[in-house]
């Protein structure tokens, strides 16, 4: 075929059909920095096979695809087909008869918060996206997929049932297939080769980079980046704040997908807002999510600002990899210590995520077609039908109250003009997730209004998860217990039996036949949960396996000897998501654990008694050595002499690491190392407090400025000179004061300025 058609031709075809030219992989050898930082799209993660969870790659098959034809079709492509026998179900008649629900009826779970459900999701979002063929058009006959109910390459609709309970007038639910690997499937004649097994693209990378934030290719990298400046931070909303926070960016691409309001709200004349932009393409997906992506965007903003006043020397790229890398590691630590415990349990954790081993070259971290299309769904069916807001005292919002959850689909005005994201972060934390049961599964808003402000037709995401896994050609239910060494349930009996649900497993067989057919989504979110957790024993194994795999096979893991300091690893292991929730939003109380429930509101947490992280092991020193000494020196007042100008700083607290010897002595203070906010308030009470210490005239210390003009411009800076207070109110004087070389007492220093009276106009 490729000798038949154009190069111009060709090049259509792949763009077309989603194929573009095989990747080439880089030179890991003329990588910058690629034993130090990731590449935006994890190429070169693995040295010896470069492409090994990187963007733009296949899913992994851990059994062998069941297509029609052995190629490429999907299982059900093909009416008349039979599979261990038996026909199998239309999707959208085992959503209506298993899985439909009253929303009235669901339970809020006992002992996770609504947190659990969204973190899932935003999780999700950092591992895999699989996108549709480009084309919307059928290959052979030119026909809309989206306006027709044609089965033909890459329109795969779902087939609506007779009697169905919404869908009367219209004979499908449009879905397009999943576009294939380049060189997979039919495709592989487009390079000269013969068809072999179809595979999916996984267009993320498999590593917990927190890609979703980032992007997970070079360009949308560089575009969510703030370059105008040297602060190394990410761009944020030009046109609004969240009461003086930041929020994401728009989208500069032209679009009403987010232009909701009018129609949601059924009036006409408000302002409509355009979607945000982030590293998923998701993020405007619901509410809840864009408050999670908000929420660590404004992290990596702090992370730069506090790298920058450490090092002020760092350029933008270095303080932007470096906050990056440690949001790395954040996510890193939640999803395996905070998060995955409580979703495949303690026995899988001990298992499969015990003590870290080293990194494992010859482990491919590749995403699992079974974990994107299957597993890793098992939180459709923990969401509540509405997305709680709450306010200041864990309350119904009086101005603005809970959102139903298909009002919350693709609407980031509400996050403008409807109070932000403290509402909604209060809410996923103080609010139940949905409990999963048997008899009550999937609510209306997913199963009967999923985008329905958006789309042709109301979506149904049980039957576009069951469809997505036939496009996908994974085996039946029964073939992944096996691959997990679970026993492998023949009968109804049998069924019932791992099911602990005698009619359950009956509905099941009266449209399967037999336990080997049923989609193994439905089947994984139908298992009881093991000990512990909020999934069955087969996705405990295939989730558990997944995150194995990802954490052994991530050279840049951080845990890895050389990825991090022994300090900076010290300091990381101390950091949680409530202090990240404290230090980003105007919440005062948080649960110590945002995913475990608390009924008694009293029983959060002050974020004034949450530990924070200590950031002096990133200070650059220029090479590795052993951490020096600190210490704390408590001083009424000190006098700074820089060209003529005299600075006077009063009851501030100075860290101090020696660059080149120990303080011999403590002179009006004494030593503690500074860790959490509690420790600085007794350092400072204890400064406040002293008397009679400070009867020496004040200290007078000589200034030695390091690069002064590439701070400062000569100008006379605003302060006041009150004996009682200090006010900095020029940010240069702020830059200066940081890069300032102390020689006091024949000791060269490097001092750290700690700022805790409410009237100083930095602090950090």
């Amino acid at each position: 075929l490729s000798e038949l058609i154009s190069p111009n031709e060709l090049r259509m075809i792949e763009r077309l059909t989603g194929c573009a030219a095989q990747v080439q992989p880089p030179s890991c050898r003329t990588t910058p920095n690629v034993n130090k930082y990731r590449t935006a799209n994890s190429v070169c993660n693995n040295r010896k096979n470069p492409l090994l969870g990187a963007a733009n790659t296949p899913l992994a098959s851990w059994l062998p695809t069941i297509y029609e034809d052995g190629i490429s079709q999907p299982v059900g492509w093909n009416p008349g087909r039979l599979h261990n026998g038996v026909s199998l179900p239309l999707v959208r008649l085992v959503s209506n008869q298993i899985l439909s629900m009253q929303d009235a009826d669901a339970k809020g779970d006992s002992e996770y918060t609504h947190l659990v459900t969204f973190f899932g999701q935003w999780n999700d979002h950092d591992l895999s996206f699989t996108p549709f063929s480009p084309s919307i058009r059928s290959f052979s006959s030119g026909i809309d997929c989206d306006a027709s109910c044609e089965q033909s390459e890459p329109c795969f609709p779902i087939r609506i049932p007779n009697g169905d309970p919404r869908i009367s007038r219209n004979s499908c639910i449009p879905v397009f297939r999943s576009a294939p690997t380049c060189g997979s499937g039919n495709t592989a004649f487009m390079f000269g080769g013969t068809p072999n097994v179809r595979q999916q693209i996984n267009s993320l990378t498999a590593f917990l980079d927190v890609g979703q934030l980032y992007g997970s290719d070079q360009g949308l990298a560089r575009e969510l980046r703030d370059l105008s400046n040297d602060k190394g931070r990410l761009l944020v909303n030009d046109r609004f704040q969240d009461n003086g926070r930041d929020l994401l960016p728009f989208t500069k691409v032209a679009s009403n997908m987010c232009s909701t309001r009018n129609r949601i709200l059924n009036t006409t004349g408000l302002p409509e807002v355009p979607c945000f932009i982030a590293g998923d393409v998701r993020v405007d997906e619901n509410i809840a999510l864009t408050s999670l992506h908000t929420l660590f965007m404004r992290e990596h903003n702090r992370l730069a600002d506090i790298l920058r006043v450490l090092n002020p020397h760092w350029s933008s790229e270095t303080l932007y990899q470096e906050a990056r890398k440690i949001m790395g590691a954040y996510h890193q630590i939640i999803v395996i210590r905070d998060y995955l415990p409580h979703i495949v349990g303690p026995d899988a954790i001990k298992k499969l995520l015990g003590p870290y081993p080293g990194y494992n070259p010859n482990i491919d971290p590749s995403i699992a077609n079974v974990f994107a299309t299957a597993a890793y769904r098992f939180a459709h069916v923990t969401i509540q039908p509405l997305v709680f807001r709450v306010d200041e005292n864990f309350e119904n919002h009086p101005k603005f109250p809970s959102v139903p959850l298909y009002e919350a689909f693709f609407s980031p005005w509400r996050v403008v003009f409807e109070g932000g994201i403290d509402p909604l972060i209060r809410g996923l934390i103080s609010r139940p997730a949905k409990l999963n049961q048997q008899n009550h599964m999937l609510v209306n808003a997913l199963r009967e209004r999923l985008f329905a402000f958006t789309s042709h037709i109301a979506l149904d995401l049980a039957s576009l998860n069951m469809q997505r896994s036939r496009d996908h050609g994974l085996q039946g239910y029964t073939a992944w217990r096996k691959f997990c060494n679970l026993s492998e349930p023949r009968n109804q009996a049998e069924l019932a039996t791992v099911l602990n649900n005698t009619d359950l497993a009956r509905r099941l067989l009266e449209h399967y036949k037999t336990p080997a057919n049923i989609d193994v989504w439905l089947a994984g979110i139908a298992e009881p949960f093991v000990p512990g957790g909020r999934v069955g024993p087969l996705f405990s194994c295939l989730i558990g396996t997944q995150f194995q795999k990802i954490r052994l096979g991530d050279r840049l893991w951080w845990e890895n000897r050389g990825v991090f300091t022994k300090r900076q690893r010290d300091s990381l292991i101390t950091m949680s998501l409530a202090r990240i929730i404290c230090d980003n939003t105007g919440l005062k109380k948080v649960p110590a654990d945002p995913f475990r429930l608390k009924a008694n509101k009293a029983e959060f947490v002050e974020c004034s008694s949450i530990a924070e992280i200590d950031f002096t092991p990133w200070i650059d020193s220029g090479k590795e050595k052993a951490p020096e000494r600190l210490q704390v020196i408590c001083i009424k007042s000190v006098e700074l002499q820089v060209y003529s100008e005299q600075l006077y700083l009063s009851n501030v607290l100075i860290q101090i690491t020696a660059t080149t010897t120990q303080l011999s002595k403590e002179k009006n203070g004494f030593k503690k190392k500074l860790r959490t906010g509690q420790e600085r308030q007794e350092i400072q009470k204890r400064c406040n407090d002293e008397t009679g210490t400070h009867q020496d005239r004040p200290r007078k210390v000589r200034a030695r400025v390091s690069s002064v003009h590439q701070f400062y411009q000569p100008q006379k800076p605003q302060v006041n000179r009150s004996p009682e207070k200090i006010i900095f109110l020029d940010e240069v004087y702020q830059k200066l004061l940081r890069s300032l070389l102390i020689l006091s007492e024949d000791h060269l220093l490097f001092i750290i300025i700690y700022l805790f009276r409410p009237f100083v106009a930095f602090v950090f």
